[in-house]
């Protein structure tokens, strides 16, 4: 994306998509406005998302681009041994617990002296509905919500969020558009995961009968997560084609899978990223932001 100008005002807001692995390409983006301090009013990010938004919170340039790939290419925390050994197909001890307090300490204090919003998205086992989470007051929520959000149906146990069963945010609210717009966002930057014109199967996803059955909502849920998806979507170009927003996505199909371990390839995506960033101009209101 080249020669794009966008006004920063009061009403601009980021959206962050999700998608595994393929959250590189946010990472990229994201250094790329750390890169010459862009900052939003509001940002909401949606599992891979919501990982990379709180380093850009933390103004932790670099951060989401060591985790994703210098430290996937070192500690492998992807893969079947992790579902087999720990119920889970990546290691959340890791990513979770020791990376932001030992291996890559996250900047609670810089995260909580900013004065911009920033929400996280999970899904609630009982209802099926999106929860959307601002915490500043305590490093522990801020893990156990990202943590919820980024806990993927079928490959990843069940989170709790304030003692309540969480997953992946994902699946109730993938894009979570409208919810910046119910808050009055109504200037926003959209960052996508896939290239434009991407939809998922038009079909149901099949849930196995053993599989949440204390939670039909959930179950109901991950079913139409695909319609989902695809409506979030369509209303995004519409509103892109109208100019009432842009979206920074990858150009042409990605070859970076969900749970992609080739770290060559996360390089190249993340690369994108922060490229299809760069083309892009920003105008600052910073009396006012």
């Amino acid at each position: 994306m080249t020669g794009k100008t966008i006004k920063l005002t009061q009403t601009s807001g980021l959206i962050l998509e999700g998608g595994g692995m393929r959250g590189v390409f946010t990472s990229g983006v994201l250094d790329n406005f750390m890169d010459r301090g862009i900052r939003f009013p509001y940002t909401i990010g949606v599992s891979a998302g919501a990982c990379n938004g709180l380093s850009y919170m933390s103004g932790q340039r670099g951060r989401a681009k060591y985790c994703n790939i210098d430290l996937l290419e070192k500690h492998r925390y992807i893969g079947l041994k992790h579902l087999l050994l720990k119920g889970n197909i990546m290691d959340f001890d890791l990513l979770f617990k020791a990376i932001p307090e030992r291996i890559y300490p996250y900047d609670f204090e810089a995260y909580t002296s900013r004065s911009n919003k920033f929400e996280m998205v999970t899904t609630s086992c009982e209802t099926g509905k999106p929860c959307y989470f601002e915490e500043r007051n305590s490093p522990d929520r801020v893990i156990e919500i990202v943590r919820a959000s980024s806990s993927l149906p079928f490959v990843s146990p069940i989170a709790s969020v304030d003692g309540l069963p969480m997953m992946d945010g994902g699946v109730a609210d993938s894009i979570p558009l409208l919810r910046a717009r119910e808050l009055g966002y109504d200037n926003n930057v959209v960052v996508l995961t896939r290239n434009k014109g991407y939809r998922k199967p038009d079909k149901k996803t099949m849930v196995p009968f053993f599989m949440y059955r204390k939670y039909p909502a959930l179950r109901e849920a991950i079913r139409n997560r695909n319609e989902m998806y695809n409506k979030q979507i369509a209303l995004v170009e519409e509103l892109e084609d109208a100019g009432l927003l842009t979206v920074i996505r990858p150009e042409i199909p990605i070859v970076v899978g969900r749970m992609e371990c080739d770290t060559r390839k996360l390089l190249d995506l993340y690369n994108e990223g922060y490229r299809s960033a760069a083309g892009i101009t920003f105008e600052t209101e910073k009396d006012n932001l």
